[in-house]
Protein backbone atom coordinates (compact mmCIF):
# COMPACT_ATOMS: atom_id res chain seq x y z
CA UNK A 1 0.00 0.00 0.00
CA UNK A 2 1.29 3.80 -1.34
CA UNK A 3 0.74 6.63 1.04
CA UNK A 4 2.09 10.07 1.06
CA UNK A 5 4.24 11.46 3.84
CA UNK A 6 5.61 15.19 4.72
CA UNK A 7 2.64 17.35 3.23
CA UNK A 8 2.43 14.83 0.33
CA UNK A 9 6.17 15.12 -0.95
CA UNK A 10 6.97 11.63 -0.65
CA UNK A 11 5.63 8.54 -1.96
CA UNK A 12 6.09 5.11 0.08
CA UNK A 13 4.91 1.46 0.37
CA UNK A 14 3.91 0.31 3.49
CA UNK A 15 3.16 -3.64 4.43
CA UNK A 16 3.27 -5.20 7.89
CA UNK A 17 2.40 -4.44 11.44
CA UNK A 18 4.75 -3.73 14.18
CA UNK A 19 7.57 -1.11 14.85
CA UNK A 20 8.46 1.10 11.99
CA UNK A 21 10.99 0.43 9.76
CA UNK A 22 12.19 2.36 7.09
CA UNK A 23 14.27 1.51 4.19
CA UNK A 24 15.83 4.38 2.56
CA UNK A 25 17.24 3.43 -1.46
CA UNK A 26 20.44 3.95 -2.73
CA UNK A 27 21.02 6.53 -6.14
CA UNK A 28 21.67 3.75 -8.70
CA UNK A 29 18.81 1.70 -7.81
CA UNK A 30 14.98 2.40 -6.38
CA UNK A 31 12.55 0.71 -3.39
CA UNK A 32 12.62 -2.00 -5.08
CA UNK A 33 16.39 -3.12 -4.20
CA UNK A 34 14.42 -4.24 -1.09
CA UNK A 35 11.70 -6.35 -2.65
CA UNK A 36 13.75 -9.58 -1.74
CA UNK A 37 13.93 -8.97 2.27
CA UNK A 38 10.47 -7.00 3.28
CA UNK A 39 8.53 -10.15 2.95
CA UNK A 40 10.16 -10.99 6.20
CA UNK A 41 10.43 -7.67 7.65
CA UNK A 42 7.36 -7.09 7.20
CA UNK A 43 6.14 -9.97 9.70
CA UNK A 44 7.74 -8.31 12.33
CA UNK A 45 7.97 -4.95 11.32
CA UNK A 46 5.54 -2.20 9.70
CA UNK A 47 7.91 -1.42 6.44
CA UNK A 48 8.09 1.78 5.06
CA UNK A 49 9.88 2.05 1.61
CA UNK A 50 10.40 5.43 0.59
CA UNK A 51 10.94 6.75 -3.01
CA UNK A 52 13.27 8.96 -2.00
CA UNK A 53 13.29 12.86 -3.18
CA UNK A 54 13.35 13.32 -6.87
CA UNK A 55 12.59 9.55 -7.78
CA UNK A 56 9.61 7.75 -8.57
CA UNK A 57 6.12 10.28 -7.19
CA UNK A 58 8.63 11.74 -4.86
CA UNK A 59 8.98 15.72 -5.04
CA UNK A 60 12.51 16.64 -5.91
CA UNK A 61 14.36 19.15 -3.06
CA UNK A 62 16.45 21.74 -3.51
CA UNK A 63 19.63 22.46 -0.95
CA UNK A 64 21.95 19.34 -1.26
CA UNK A 65 22.25 16.74 0.86
CA UNK A 66 21.04 18.41 4.17
CA UNK A 67 17.86 19.47 2.49
CA UNK A 68 17.18 15.61 1.41
CA UNK A 69 17.95 14.65 5.13
CA UNK A 70 15.76 16.85 6.41
CA UNK A 71 12.47 15.81 3.95
CA UNK A 72 12.97 12.40 4.84
CA UNK A 73 13.42 13.24 8.33
CA UNK A 74 9.64 14.95 7.93
CA UNK A 75 8.71 11.59 6.21
CA UNK A 76 10.03 9.60 9.20
CA UNK A 77 7.65 11.60 11.65
CA UNK A 78 4.84 11.20 9.74
CA UNK A 79 4.72 7.93 9.43
CA UNK A 80 6.15 6.40 12.72
CA UNK A 81 3.66 9.03 14.22
CA UNK A 82 6.11 9.19 17.91
CA UNK A 83 6.63 5.54 17.57
CA UNK A 84 10.88 4.37 17.76
CA UNK A 85 12.01 3.57 14.81
CA UNK A 86 14.65 1.83 13.09
CA UNK A 87 15.81 3.30 9.70
CA UNK A 88 18.15 1.14 7.23
CA UNK A 89 19.91 3.41 4.28
CA UNK A 90 21.61 1.19 1.74
CA UNK A 91 24.53 3.09 -0.49
CA UNK A 92 22.57 6.86 -1.02
CA UNK A 93 20.00 5.91 1.51
CA UNK A 94 22.60 5.25 4.19
CA UNK A 95 24.52 8.83 3.62
CA UNK A 96 20.91 10.75 3.82
CA UNK A 97 20.05 8.13 7.07
CA UNK A 98 23.47 9.09 8.54
CA UNK A 99 23.02 12.92 7.65
CA UNK A 100 19.36 13.26 8.69
CA UNK A 101 20.18 11.47 12.30
CA UNK A 102 22.95 14.32 12.63
CA UNK A 103 20.75 16.97 11.66
CA UNK A 104 17.65 15.21 13.94
CA UNK A 105 19.20 13.55 16.72
CA UNK A 106 16.22 11.24 18.12
CA UNK A 107 14.40 10.68 14.57
CA UNK A 108 15.54 7.16 15.10
CA UNK A 109 16.55 4.50 17.90
CA UNK A 110 18.58 2.34 15.97
CA UNK A 111 20.53 2.99 12.44
CA UNK A 112 21.43 0.37 10.08
CA UNK A 113 24.10 2.07 7.66
CA UNK A 114 24.86 -0.49 4.67
CA UNK A 115 27.34 0.27 2.26
CA UNK A 116 27.95 4.09 2.73
CA UNK A 117 30.52 5.99 4.76
CA UNK A 118 31.06 9.91 6.46
CA UNK A 119 33.62 10.44 3.64
CA UNK A 120 34.69 9.51 0.22
CA UNK A 121 38.68 9.60 -0.84
CA UNK A 122 39.41 11.23 -3.78
CA UNK A 123 39.24 8.81 -6.12
CA UNK A 124 35.53 8.23 -5.01
CA UNK A 125 34.70 12.07 -5.27
CA UNK A 126 36.56 12.15 -8.80
CA UNK A 127 34.35 9.44 -9.79
CA UNK A 128 30.76 10.99 -8.84
CA UNK A 129 32.45 14.34 -10.40
CA UNK A 130 32.99 12.09 -13.83
CA UNK A 131 29.35 10.05 -13.63
CA UNK A 132 27.64 13.87 -13.25
CA UNK A 133 29.86 15.48 -16.23
CA UNK A 134 29.26 12.42 -18.47
CA UNK A 135 25.69 12.10 -17.45
CA UNK A 136 24.88 15.90 -18.85
CA UNK A 137 26.87 15.46 -21.37
CA UNK A 138 25.54 12.42 -22.66
CA UNK A 139 22.35 11.19 -20.78
CA UNK A 140 22.24 8.56 -17.94
CA UNK A 141 22.48 5.69 -20.73
CA UNK A 142 26.44 6.56 -21.15
CA UNK A 143 26.91 5.65 -17.49
CA UNK A 144 24.64 3.09 -17.26
CA UNK A 145 27.41 0.23 -17.32
CA UNK A 146 29.62 1.94 -15.13
CA UNK A 147 26.62 2.50 -13.05
CA UNK A 148 25.83 -1.22 -12.52
CA UNK A 149 29.52 -2.46 -12.51
CA UNK A 150 29.09 0.20 -9.34
CA UNK A 151 26.64 -1.88 -7.89
CA UNK A 152 27.15 -5.62 -8.80
CA UNK A 153 30.13 -7.59 -9.58
CA UNK A 154 30.70 -8.88 -13.36
CA UNK A 155 29.95 -12.49 -11.84
CA UNK A 156 26.76 -11.70 -10.30
CA UNK A 157 25.82 -9.85 -13.49
CA UNK A 158 26.41 -12.50 -15.49
CA UNK A 159 24.55 -14.80 -13.81
CA UNK A 160 21.27 -13.26 -13.49
CA UNK A 161 20.70 -11.47 -16.48
CA UNK A 162 16.89 -11.02 -15.53
CA UNK A 163 17.57 -9.20 -12.34
CA UNK A 164 20.08 -6.90 -14.48
CA UNK A 165 17.08 -6.16 -16.88
CA UNK A 166 15.44 -4.98 -13.94
CA UNK A 167 17.90 -2.56 -12.23
CA UNK A 168 19.42 -0.84 -15.52
CA UNK A 169 15.74 -0.11 -16.36
CA UNK A 170 14.99 1.16 -13.13
CA UNK A 171 18.43 3.45 -13.03
CA UNK A 172 17.68 4.85 -16.75
CA UNK A 173 14.31 5.89 -14.80
CA UNK A 174 16.18 8.10 -12.37
CA UNK A 175 15.64 11.63 -13.19
CA UNK A 176 18.91 12.88 -14.29
CA UNK A 177 19.09 16.24 -12.61
CA UNK A 178 18.20 14.53 -9.33
CA UNK A 179 21.48 12.30 -10.32
CA UNK A 180 23.67 14.85 -10.57
CA UNK A 181 22.81 16.94 -7.94
CA UNK A 182 23.27 13.86 -5.56
CA UNK A 183 26.67 13.04 -7.58
CA UNK A 184 27.71 16.58 -6.72
CA UNK A 185 26.16 15.98 -3.65
CA UNK A 186 28.15 13.37 -2.44
CA UNK A 187 31.26 14.33 -4.09
CA UNK A 188 31.69 17.07 -1.46
CA UNK A 189 30.47 14.71 1.81
CA UNK A 190 32.22 15.13 4.50
CA UNK A 191 30.51 14.12 8.27
CA UNK A 192 33.54 12.72 10.12
CA UNK A 193 33.74 15.75 12.48
CA UNK A 194 29.96 15.24 13.32
CA UNK A 195 29.64 11.23 14.00
CA UNK A 196 30.38 11.50 17.48
CA UNK A 197 26.73 13.37 18.08
CA UNK A 198 25.14 10.00 16.56
CA UNK A 199 24.41 8.50 20.32
CA UNK A 200 21.91 5.43 18.76
CA UNK A 201 23.85 2.06 18.63
CA UNK A 202 24.52 1.51 14.85
CA UNK A 203 24.97 -1.34 12.59
CA UNK A 204 26.98 -0.57 9.69
CA UNK A 205 27.57 -3.24 6.84
CA UNK A 206 29.33 -3.75 3.65
CA UNK A 207 29.61 -5.57 0.85
CA UNK A 208 33.08 -7.07 1.25
CA UNK A 209 33.00 -6.87 -3.15
CA UNK A 210 31.90 -3.23 -2.88
CA UNK A 211 33.71 -0.99 -5.04
CA UNK A 212 31.25 2.17 -4.76
CA UNK A 213 31.98 2.21 -0.88
CA UNK A 214 34.84 0.30 0.02
CA UNK A 215 35.00 -1.50 2.92
CA UNK A 216 37.17 0.79 4.28
CA UNK A 217 34.69 3.32 4.55
CA UNK A 218 32.57 1.63 6.72
CA UNK A 219 35.30 0.91 8.73
CA UNK A 220 36.33 4.54 8.87
CA UNK A 221 32.21 5.24 9.72
CA UNK A 222 32.16 2.80 12.29
CA UNK A 223 35.38 3.80 14.06
CA UNK A 224 33.78 7.19 13.93
CA UNK A 225 30.32 6.40 15.58
CA UNK A 226 29.96 6.03 19.64
CA UNK A 227 27.82 3.20 19.60
CA UNK A 228 28.48 1.43 15.86
CA UNK A 229 29.25 -2.67 15.12
CA UNK A 230 30.44 -3.21 11.86
CA UNK A 231 29.37 -6.49 9.59
CA UNK A 232 31.40 -7.36 6.35
CA UNK A 233 29.03 -9.38 4.25
CA UNK A 234 31.23 -12.32 2.26
CA UNK A 235 30.70 -12.10 -1.44
CA UNK A 236 28.66 -9.17 -1.90
CA UNK A 237 28.70 -6.09 -3.23
CA UNK A 238 26.83 -2.56 -3.10
CA UNK A 239 23.66 -4.21 -2.83
CA UNK A 240 24.11 -7.19 -0.74
CA UNK A 241 20.29 -6.98 0.96
CA UNK A 242 19.41 -7.83 -3.78
CA UNK A 243 22.39 -10.03 -4.02
CA UNK A 244 22.60 -12.44 -0.95
CA UNK A 245 19.22 -11.53 1.36
CA UNK A 246 19.72 -14.30 3.48
CA UNK A 247 23.13 -13.39 4.27
CA UNK A 248 21.91 -9.36 4.81
CA UNK A 249 18.66 -10.75 6.85
CA UNK A 250 20.67 -12.75 8.94
CA UNK A 251 23.33 -9.72 10.05
CA UNK A 252 20.27 -7.54 10.34
CA UNK A 253 18.00 -9.80 12.69
CA UNK A 254 20.90 -10.33 15.01
CA UNK A 255 20.87 -6.68 15.39
CA UNK A 256 17.61 -6.17 16.33
CA UNK A 257 16.58 -8.78 18.48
Amino acid sequence: MDRLLANGTVNAAQTGEGPPLFLFHSLLSDRASFDAIVPKLETSFRTIAPEMPGFGRSRAVEGGLAAVADRMAEAVQDAAGGAPSIVLGNGYGGFVALQMAIRHPGIADRLVLADCGAAFSEPGREAFRNMAKISREKGLEAITDVAMRRLFAPDFQAQHPELMRGRREAFLRTDPDVFCAACDALAGLDLRAELAGVQVPVLVMVGEHDEATPPPMSRELAAGLPRAELKIIPGCAHVPQLQSPQQFLGTLERFLR
